[in-house]
Parts: structure tokens; C-alpha cells; sequence
């Protein structure tokens, strides 16, 4: 039994009829190439089905086609049922094979992670950088940036200010949900705030506190972290701490599906005694009991924006600084 030999890059140049050097170019992306050049030796590489050496296309074009998506956060997160992690994944991928790009994903939610990320990207092994879930003033993306690496930020990166990013009118959505409870007649609106180490967190709350400001309303907070068991907790604190509280903005989804099921524990009906209403419009919250009246977020188009604004970059193009997608109140029958 003989093994077929794998088409080589001369067997390419005798079927188009050029040289080995002009397919070399041609395979590598030079733009010096005539068209109808170009053309017989993109037919004869299909003909054949001759793959490029992708490491010797990447010592001549210094790109690698590959693009690195890095989430701060333990695996037990992002692969969690948090509809947030993998809508991001999703419209990254879409944007990236259209592109022609591979799509390296890595995690960085300890120290070593967070090194072992630091290393890959700075050792050139990408061409641009995307992070979704900062947390902090994460020196990174700056330090990145710095260097010559494209990256684009979901979220405001609270630590490098001249970095480009996609975000979400987080403000403008908490201004909605509030104003809807003090509208249908809520007094005493609590909220379950998320992480203060997320710009998403700090804004949510941001929004929610100027709003029952403006309306005279008292300030009632717990805090969570974005998950099912914090939103539980803090409900609970609520509870003990404002009994006669009658309605609740839970950060995200996921706290307010936690909320709903607190408050059913604890004998209150939703929305008779307790309006509830959350933010992300995960697709669960229509299939809540009662379906969950929410702030929807673009989480698809946030990653293929990202996206966008990277190979943009990558291409030697100018960026927008800030890209702020809009957000919109869907309600339902908890609120």
C-alpha cells in the first residue's frame, strides 16, 4: 500500500504555469501579484488541494491569522449557564470565519492563567487581542496596546483609558427599568448589584442610584457577583433588612432568576407584592415563573463588534475609542 504524497508548493507552480516563487507570493498574501495571476494559481492550489505551510506563511507575512479571546474567569464560569460567556464566543467565531481567522481562546482567571496569557500574546503568537469580563484596573490590554498588538476591549477596561471598546448603554438601561417601577408605582426599590470590579457592576449601579435619587426614593443594596447563589444571598439580605421592600433590579439575569425563586421561599408573590426585573435578556428569562421583565443587551453583537474593530485595527485602520451599542427594556409579567 503506497501513501499519496501531500501536493507540494512546485507541483502547484506546474499546474498554474508560474514559478515556485510566484506561488509563494501568492499564497502568502502579497498584493504584487497581477490578478489573473493570482487566479490560475488560487485555481491550481484548490485543484490540487494544496495546503500552505502556515509557519513558513507566518515567518513572511508576520501575521499568524489567529486571534486571541481571553476571559478573566475560572472555567467553571465561562462554561457555566451564564448565556453572557458563550452569546460573546458565538459572535466572535461568526466574525472570525468570515474572516478566514482562527479564534484561540484563553482563560486567565488565576495568577498563573493571567502569566501564561501575558506570555502568548506578547510573544507575537497572535494577531490582536480581544478581552471580555475585565476585572479591575487589569494592566494588560494597556500594556498590550503599548507594544503594537491591536486589542479591543468588551466593557470599558477601567485600567487603560486610550484602549478601544465595546460596550452597552449600561446607564440608560437601569434609567429604564427603574423609571417603569416608579411609574407603576413602586416606592421602595432595592437593588442586587454586581461586582465592583466590573465596569458592568459599577455602572448598573451607577444608573440605579441616580434614578431613585431623582425620583426621592431611598437607596436599598445588596451585592452579588453575576451569580444564581449570590443573587439568593442577597435577596435574603434584603429581605431581613427592608421587609417592606416592593420591588427589586437584580444586575443580571441569572441574580433575578434567584431573586424569583427567594421571594416564593419567602411567601411574597411576584409582581403583587414585588416587582422584579433583571438585565442581559438570557434566553431563560422568557421561561421564568413569572417570565422576568428585563434590560436586553446585544451579547452576540458585543463579540462580533469586538470583532470587527480588531481586524480593523489589525489592518492598519483607525478605531473608534468607544462603541456603545444600545440596550431596551422588554417587558413581561414580573414587573
Amino acid at each position: 500500500m503506497t501513501t499519496a504524497q501531500r501536493p507540494t508548493l512546485e507541483a502547484v507552480a506546474r499546474r498554474a504555469g508560474v514559478s515556485r516563487a510566484t506561488v509563494s507570493r501568492v499564497v502568502n498574501g502579497s498584493t504584487t501579484v497581477a490578478e489573473p495571476i493570482r487566479e490560475a494559481v488560487n485555481r491550481a492550489v484548490a485543484e490540487l488541494g494544496y495546503v500552505p505551510n502556515l509557519a513558513a506563511r507566518s515567518l513572511v507575512t508576520q501575521r499568524t491569522d489567529s486571534i486571541a479571546l481571553v476571559m478573566p474567569e475560572a472555567a467553571t464560569r465561562v462554561f457555566s449557564d451564564d448565556q453572557v460567556f458563550p452569546g460573546i464566543i458565538l459572535g466572535v467565531s461568526q466574525e472570525l470565519e468570515a474572516a478566514d481567522k482562527q479564534l484561540v481562546l484563553m482563560l486567565a482567571g488565576s495568577p498563573a492563567g493571567h502569566a501564561r496569557v501575558e506570555r502568548y500574546t506578547t510573544g507575537r503568537h497572535v494577531d490582536g487581542v480581544l478581552f471580555a469580563s475585565l476585572h479591575g484596573a487589569d494592566p494588560l490590554p494597556g500594556r498590550l496596546a503599548r507594544l503594537g498588538i491591536p486589542v479591543v476591549c468588551s466593557g470599558r477596561p477601567l485600567g487603560a483609558a486610550d484602549v478601544p471598546y465595546v460596550d452597552v448603554d449600561q446607564v440608560g438601561g437601569v434609567t429604564a427599568a427603574i423609571r417603569h417601577l416608579v411609574g407603576i408605582g413602586r416606592r421602595r426599590i432595592a437593588t442586587i448589584a454586581g461586582p465592583q470590579d466590573m465596569v458592568a457592576g459599577i455602572e448598573r449601579l451607577a444608573g440605579y442610584r441616580d434614578t431613585v435619587a431623582a425620583a426621592g426614593l431611598p437607596e436599598l443594596v445588596a451585592f452579588g457577583d453575576f451569580t444564581r447563589e449570590s443573587g439568593a444571598a442577597a435577596m435574603r439580605q434584603l429581605l431581613a433588612e427592608h421587609p417592606d421592600l416592593d420591588a427589586v433590579f437584580a444586575a443580571s439575569d441569572l441574580m433575578a432568576h434567584a431573586a424569583l425563586r427567594t421571594l416564593r421561599e419567602a411567601g411574597r408573590r411576584v409582581p403583587d407584592d414585588v416587582a422584579v426585573i433583571g438585565f442581559d435578556d438570557i434566553e431563560t428569562a422568557a421561561y421564568t415563573e413569572p417570565p422576568l421583565t428585563t434590560v436586553r443587551q446585544p451579547i452576540q453583537e458585543i463579540g462580533r463588534q469586538m470583532t470587527r474593530q480588531l481586524l480593523r485595527l489589525a489592518a492598519g485602520e483607525t478605531v473608534e475609542t468607544a462603541l456603545v451599542l444600545p440596550t431596551e427594556l422588554i417587558r413581561r409579567e414580573s414587573a
